[in-house]
């Protein structure tokens, strides 16, 4: 398609009105991050904290996307393959987290999970005290992250024909089978996006994390935590480089899914 004149000047005026709220903010982390040199940016990185801070984060990604990738999977297939009462309502449930706020969500698990919650006061006498601890954030980032996993998951098996796994069930698959050598590399473009969705959503986590966590350092301190301590402290340079670092790994998951995208287009052109 060739380019269009006339859409110079309403692209211009949306780049003018991106400029100062999209733009300009990513660019100053940047400069900011960069202010006294490379040299200065690295001792930052390579403190104790901030070096504790970025890798609980990442470790923690991990196991989001990895725990979201298999219960996002299953729920995306349970919802678009079978047919049951209350279906729709529990397609809305599952997709709830996105509508409610991060901060309510830490807020309600502390009310479950916490010393005085419904299921924390039974555990506390067997000592096991998932809030304020690693596995509290892990619960925290799986219930805020479950719809991007559903969301990128779900069309696919949606637009799936159904005979090409009714095929594999007469040539004698079980159901698992059917899943595995069918289904599952029919949705490789759809995991693969969900999986990153999943890790840069949970990477950038804030509102429920500080609920569950309790901020403690060199324990369940995650770099989203640590960049507003060290706001708070007044410590700009602490807190610019390690948003840069998180700024950087976001670019590079969305030029994965960007490259990815246009990988999977053009496959299907082929195909067609």
């Amino acid at each position: 398609m060739k380019p269009n004149r006339r859409g110079a000047i309403p692209a211009s005026i949306l780049v003018l009105v991106l400029l100062p709220l999209m733009l300009m903010p990513l660019g100053a982390v940047f400069v900011f991050a960069f202010r006294g040199g490379f040299r200065a940016f690295w001792d930052v990185i390579r403190t104790e904290d901030a070096r504790f801070a970025l890798r609980f984060s990442i470790l923690i990604a991990l196991g989001t996307a990895l725990a979201n990738g298999i219960l996002g999977t299953f729920a995306a297939y349970v919802l678009s393959k079978y047919r049951f009462f209350g279906k729709k309502a529990l397609g809305v449930v599952v997709n709830l987290p996105v509508a409610i706020p991060t901060v309510v969500v830490g807020t309600s698990l502390l009310l479950l999970w916490g010393p005085l919650g419904w299921l924390g006061k039974r555990l506390d006498p067997l000592g096991i005290h998932p809030m304020f601890a690693p596995a509290g954030i892990l619960l925290a980032h799986i219930f805020v992250t479950l719809p991007y996993m559903v969301g990128a998951v779900r069309p696919l098996l949606d637009e799936l024909e159904e005979s090409y796994e009714e095929a594999a069930y007469t040539i004698g698959a079980s159901r698992w089978q059917a899943f595995r050598f069918v289904i599952l590399p029919a949705l490789r473009a759809g995991l693969l996006s969900g999986i990153l969705l999943t890790f840069a959503h949970s990477l950038g986590e804030f509102g429920a994390t500080v609920m569950v966590s309790g901020n403690l350092r060199l324990r369940t301190q995650t770099a989203p935590l640590y960049i507003f301590a060290q706001f708070e402290a007044g410590n700009l340079a602490e807190a610019n480089a390690v948003a840069a670092v998180l700024a950087a790994l976001s670019f590079v998951i969305f030029f994965v899914l960007l490259s990815w995208g246009r990988m999977d287009d053009s496959s299907r052109g082929g195909r067609r």
